[in-house]
């Protein structure tokens, strides 16, 4: 059977030394998050979010804002944010409310305070292998890959989904990291026949189950990022785990695996955004 890669055990592994690196801080590493609207998976995930930060000891600011907030005044907010010097991070949750252009929104927060990594200047940095802040999912992926010691220089790596959240980011990390990458997507012709020849496979499509565990490469490594609700109440991936397991080297469970690295990786994006803001305060 495969080994379980344990986000919650890794993200405990990573506290002491995040919490020695907020310690050296002359003040506490300062997080904003905007929620617009009700979405109840919006609300589950701010409230994790919230929870680690304030373990750590931010210093936060939540906004709940009414579904009927304007996209002006979601902006003024933003700007608020951009000019606090006690905020070193400014997360806003998506979902937004259909009126309400995300990209727009993305595109005004300080690119030194887009701890998602989202905006277009942070996308490029990071498309030149020179990144100031890389999202928070992929980052995590990766610090799965590494904790559990797999061998990327010249592993063939399949990225099964090409959103600018996780999937094309991910494609740049592992090729980076000297993988040949092959990017699927939903018109991907014999999607089977890649997912078969991948080393490392990584899906993120947000379909339950969508790839069968037959599929999977024996010996191939498994980073399964979504994270689906069934009508039976059961979280599943977007790999079919039971047959998975019994094929692959390794592989993230579903809850468990990927989704407690996101959070961690934002508070560490929070905290070297503080780090960089405070140094070049005092220099």
């Amino acid at each position: 059977m495969a080994r379980i890669l344990d986000g919650r055990r890794l993200g405990r592994n990573m506290g002491p030394a995040l919490r020695a690196r907020i310690a050296a801080l002359p003040r506490p590493p300062g997080l904003a998050v905007i929620r617009v609207g009700d979405d109840p998976a919006s609300a589950v995930y701010v409230a994790s979010k919230q929870k680690r930060a304030q373990r750590l000891g931010f210093h936060q600011e939540s906004l709940h804002l009414p579904a009927s907030t304007t996209q002006a005044d979601l902006l003024a907010h933003v700007a608020r944010l951009n000019d606090d010097d006690r905020i070193d991070g400014i997360l806003v949750q998506l979902p937004l409310p259909g009126h309400i252009d995300a990209t727009v929104v993305l595109d005004h927060i300080d690119p030194e305070k887009d701890v998602d990594g989202f905006h277009p200047e942070n996308v490029g940095l990071l498309s030149q292998g020179r990144p100031r802040f890389v999202p928070c999912t992929p980052r995590g992926c990766m610090a799965l890959l590494e904790d559990a010691g797999v061998e990327l220089s010249g592993a063939h790596a399949v990225v099964v989904g090409r959103s600018n959240i996780v999937g094309r980011p991910m494609a740049m990390l592992l090729e980076k990291a000297h993988c040949t990458v092959t990017l699927c997507h939903s018109r991907t012709v014999d999607l089977a026949g890649h997912v078969g020849r991948a080393d490392v496979l990584v899906a993120a499509v947000g379909r339950p189950e969508m790839i069968p565990g037959a599929w999977v490469k024996p010996g191939a490594v498994v980073i399964d990022v979504g994270i689906n609700r069934l009508d039976d109440g059961r979280l599943v991936g977007d790999v079919e785990f039971g047959a998975a397991e019994a094929r692959a080297a390794a592989i993230t469970p579903v809850p468990g695996g990927v989704g407690p690295m996101t959070i961690t990786m934002l508070m560490h994006n929070t905290v070297d955004s503080a780090e960089r803001r405070l140094a070049g305060r005092s220099a």
